[in-house]
Order: C-alpha cells, then structure tokens, then sequence
C-alpha cells in the first residue's frame, strides 16, 4: 500500500481506490479471513420478509451484522453463539489511512458473493452516528458497484470493482443508495474456488 493513498476516482461522493492492495497484501488479508470464518462461520441472513439472501457472511469486530425477520440489526455475538472475532490488522491499518487514526471500526462485515449472487440497492443506515464513512475492501473477482442517491430511484452510475479496490463513503455518500448488481465469476484467481469477499467497516454506537 503507498504511503499516502490518493483516490483514482470520485463518482457521487464515493471515494474510489484502485488497486490500493496489491496481489500479496490480499493474499495475506485472505489468510486472516479464513481465521475469522473458523472462529466465526459464514452463515446466510434472512429478509424480514423471511427470504434467504444470496450473499453469504460474517463478521468481526465489537459487533456483527444479522438480519432475521425481526430486522436488521446489530448483534454481539454469532447466530451460533461467542464472540465475534477482532478486526485484521491489515483493515484497521487502512482504516487509520483513509478514516482516521482516532476511532476504530465497531464492525467488520464479511460478504462472500459465490456465483449469481448479487446485492439489492440498499442504505447503511443501522449505525448511530453517520458522521463516521463507510470503507468497504474488494477481494476476488470483479462486482459491478452500483452508487444512487439519497432515496431510492433516479438516475444512478456503476463501476467494476476489481480485487484489491478499496472505497469511502462518507460525506455526502454516506447514505447514498448503492449494490452490487452481479458479479464476473472466475475473473479472477485469488480465491481458490471463485466469488468475490467485501469488507464493510463501521463505526456502530
């Protein structure tokens, strides 16, 4: 990772880094996450409406993200009980970089997108304080990012995020609607069997 990350690209207030990992930092940030899936398997969250989601995942830190058909919410411990495991290194030390250095993410979420999966329009509005951004990590194969507006609907932009990516949503871009409409299975070879893992960090309280 350089020194000073400069973003490549804005669109909508979303601050995009490409290629800010390169191929070894992802190796290793793989490793630590086949670590947190041991202490704290992959399971599949459910829609209110009771539907399972195509997208399957975990989480570390403080807290973790569940949804059930109570809602969607933030949980102390793993559907099948204990601690969420700590947040990598390697996140957290490009949290300092591009967040800050003064607080540290409550929650590192963990999605493994296998082939056809996707996820809806959505706003990462379950946190309590909005000030803080959003940095999501792109690792694997390619997922076309989709970033709206304030509401749903209306004229939106996407980009394929590729392996190693890194975005900000902060600012104006921290309640804009976003996705992930599909993925480029087999795009690339970091993950032995394919798909695509994002990282979501937050601050929750």
């Amino acid at each position: 990772m350089p020194e000073t990350a400069k973003e490549t690209l804005t669109i909508r207030g979303f601050r995009i880094f490409q290629g800010l990992l390169d191929r070894p930092a992802q190796q290793a940030l793989v490793a630590d996450l086949r670590r947190v899936g041991r202490d704290a398997p992959l399971f599949s969250p459910r829609t209110g409406a009771g539907k399972a989601m195509s997208v399957r995942m975990t989480s570390a830190g403080r807290y973790g993200w569940y949804s059930d058909q109570r809602g969607y919410r933030y949980e102390r411990q793993h559907p099948q009980g204990g601690d969420w495991p700590a947040i990598p290194d390697v996140v957290t030390d490009l949290w300092r970089d591009l967040v800050s250095p003064d607080r540290m993410p409550d929650c590192c979420l963990v999605n493994y997108y296998g082939e056809g999966a996707r996820m809806g329009m959505h706003q990462d509005n379950d946190e309590a304080d909005f000030t803080w951004p959003v940095l999501s990590i792109s690792l694997g194969d390619e997922g076309l990012f989709r970033m709206g507006n304030d509401t749903r609907g209306g004229k939106t932009e996407s980009i394929w995020l590729k392996s190693g990516d890194v975005v900000v949503m902060g600012g104006g871009a921290r309640l804009k609607f976003h996705g992930v409409d599909r993925i480029r299975f087999g795009s690339s070879t970091l993950l032995p069997n394919g798909g695509r893992i994002n990282l979501t960090c937050r601050v929750v309280d």
